[in-house]
């Protein structure tokens, strides 16, 4: 079938990896001191490696390839999943290789942090559980999302507001992204696609008050449709001065 895919210049192409943690669906590798497209089949053309190429090697292309196949990408990260090490021995290694600051990695936490840090205080521990956490380098299978009750949040909300971890993370899988300067239309067809293949729990988005960041909203929303899953959604509204200003109850049909 004709359809768009990834083509990759091997004369621009340095082989340093960064490329392959950005592929959700594993379909790069480094071989040879090149990256190379492991199968067709892997490449759903939506272009996510695009960005991370530093030589600008990663195009999209146009032509005969074999259709993508979501059953096959399940199966492979599947047993890739199944062949990692446990995360004491192996805490650096990706799944895939390239940068293990983008491996897929659950953090095991004794207990949620119960109170904020004061003055003079022990600083209340981090709450995060899963890495990584953007948006665009969140692998679509990654364990963490099975089961999920999903927090998404605007880049800014964590340095607004005070007490995220405690009030917002503590408990939750946590996605970011920001509306105004991202690419939208890829991060509603990488959301549609989490949630079209996990069984996340419940959704919570918490955005800032000014009108840009209104726009996770709608991609949450738009992405929650297009999955064509029925998922509890509540939003949180932050100000700038640092304070919730408001929240949605679950499916609230007067919320803008």
């Amino acid at each position: 079938m004709q359809r768009k895919i990834i083509k990759i210049d091997e004369d621009k192409c340095d082989g340093c990896g960064q490329c392959v943690p950005a592929c959700p669906e594993g379909a790069l590798q480094i071989v040879e001191g090149k990256a190379r497209l492991v199968s067709d089949v892997y490449c759903d053309g939506l272009g996510a490696c695009l960005g991370e190429c530093p030589r600008g090697a990663i195009s999209i292309e146009e032509r005969e390839a074999e259709a993508f196949d979501e059953k096959a990408v399940h199966e492979r990260l599947k047993a890739e999943r199944s062949a990692t090490k446990p995360l004491s021995q192996a805490r650096l290694a990706p799944a895939f290789g390239g940068c293990p600051g983008a491996a897929a990695r659950t953090i095991e936490r004794v207990a949620p942090a119960t109170s904020s840090q004061t003055v003079g205080e022990t600083p209340a521990p981090s709450t995060l559980t899963n890495w990584p956490v953007q948006l665009h380098l969140v692998p679509t299978h990654a364990p963490y999302l099975e089961g999920a009750k999903l927090l998404i949040a605007a880049d800014c909300v964590p340095f607004a507001f005070a007490d995220f971890h405690r009030e917002l993370l503590a408990g939750r899988t946590l996605v970011i992204g920001c509306p105004k300067l991202d690419d939208v239309e890829a991060y509603v067809e990488k959301l549609a696609e989490i949630l079209r293949v996990n069984d996340v729990a419940s959704i919570d988005v918490a955005y800032m008050e000014v009108p840009c960041c209104f726009g996770l909203v709608r991609l949450v929303r738009t992405a929650l449709a297009d999955s064509g899953k029925d998922i509890p959604l509540h939003l949180i509204k932050i100000g700038i001065g640092g304070e919730i200003l408001e929240r949605a109850p679950a499916g609230a049909s007067t919320w803008p």
